[in-house]
């Protein structure tokens, strides 16, 4: 039997695994940077097996080595572990058993399709060549991102490439999608508070209204994109968060709102944070109000390397999968992902497997009903372990 169908053989038995992994996973989400009961238990996933883990960065993140012994390439495989701060709102009889955290984005899919295809590697590993670095990394959801620190501490060192993997309930299950060069939006949030005079509802000449500044603040951003950006690159500005509450007879002295930024090219990224403080400030001479803005230029836009990406897929075309339908460029995406980091650090590749429920229902990404179809986990294992493993087999280079 070949090496590649012993790994699908022992993926496609190793199934239920995934299933129930992923179950405990969803049932007991946390939050990112704060993992630590989620990180225990994968740790002790690896642990049973005799597998020794090393933590990298100052979260919760770690690696496992899967070293054939062998010479040969150096790759990486990494999955995100945190969940978010929302309430879930579905009848799964593995629910979140945690008030307002919720996997909503489909990260312990990610989990638990890696640590299984790990387990499979590890047991085949004698017959590999070079090495596979398993990344579980933190805090993925929110900015500076668990990617920023494990890079910091060397995680990449030594790595020749990198791939990642996210679950898509936009995407029919069955499929694999991809795309070459800027793939995911770079990402920017900053938030504006304007502080003007507080009073009484019927005396407006006493006061100084905070909230009138903060809503001329939000009607001019719509200038920022249509009359700012090249109509030929992308961009776009919203404002998620208004703290406007109060008195239906009081002024309001004081609103802070909250904004996210998301680019498709580097360059767009400066001339959208100039705009925006030039009109906050403007913003605050025009009504004698005080701004306080604090911007914070987070992830950069994804960019999938051209010959792994179109490597990977061929390798997973030409291995006639049968659980995958589907393989197609799904264009660039509009969420944005801490593995950019990753893939400026080392030539890399974030492919998608599509977990959509049922034809024509939608459960989006972070929203309080997100689900997945399960079946998307041994699809991933098996598109991920069959690139790892012409990748590992096929690359002719000194190591």
């Amino acid at each position: 039997m070949t090496l590649q169908a012993q790994l699908m053989q022992q993926l496609t038995a190793a199934e239920p695994e995934m299933i129930k992994i992923r179950r405990h996973l969803h049932a007991h989400p946390e939050i990112s940077f704060h993992e630590e009961q989620t990180a225990a238990y994968i740790k002790a996933f690896y642990r049973e097996l005799g597998v020794s883990t090393t933590a990298y960065g100052d979260g919760y993140g770690f690696v496992v080595d899967i070293d054939s012994g062998h010479p040969g390439p150096q790759l990486a495989l990494r999955a995100d572990f945190d969940a978010l701060a929302i309430q879930e709102d579905n009848h799964l009889s593995f629910k979140s058993q945690n008030a307002n955290v919720m996997h909503a984005c489909g990260h312990d899919g990610h989990t638990a399709y890696l640590m299984v295809l790990a387990k499979t590697l590890l047991g085949l590993k004698n017959q590999l060549r070079g090495r596979v670095r398993i990344i579980h990394q933190p805090a993925e959801e929110v900015s500076p991102g668990g990617a920023k620190g494990m890079l910091a501490a060397g995680v990449l060192d030594g790595i020749d490439n990198v791939i990642g993997l996210h679950v898509m309930s936009t995407m029919p299950t069955g499929s694999i999608a991809y795309h070459l060069n800027a793939t995911q939006t770079g990402r920017a949030n900053f938030t504006v508070t304007f502080t003007g005079k507080g009073g009484h509802a019927s005396m407006p000449h006493l006061s100084n209204d905070a909230i009138v500044a903060g809503s001329y603040f939000v009607t001019a951003l719509q200038t920022v994109v249509s009359r700012r950006i090249d109509p030929f690159d992308t961009g776009s500005v919203t404002i998620g968060s208004f703290d406007g509450v109060g008195s239906f007879n009081a002024i309001k002295a004081q609103v802070t709102l909250k904004g996210d930024v998301r680019i498709m090219d580097e360059t767009t990224r400066q001339t959208i944070r100039d705009q925006i403080t030039k009109i906050a400030n403007g913003v605050g001479a025009t009504f004698g109000v005080q701004v306080a803005l604090d911007y914070d230029d987070n992830y950069p836009v994804l960019m999938n390397d051209g010959d792994l990406t179109q490597r990977v897929i061929t390798s997973i075309q030409a291995a006639q999968i049968p659980e995958i339908t589907k393989i197609f460029d799904c264009g660039p995406q509009d969420p944005s992902e801490d593995f950019a980091y990753f893939a400026q650090a080392k030539p890399s590749t974030f492919i998608y497997a599509g977990c959509q429920t049922a034809p024509g229902e939608t459960h989006p990404h972070h929203s309080p009903d997100f689900m997945m179809n399960e079946d998307c986990l041994l699809i991933a294992a098996k598109a991920v372990g069959t690139a790892t493993l012409d990748y590992l087999m096929n690359t002719s280079s000194d190591h």
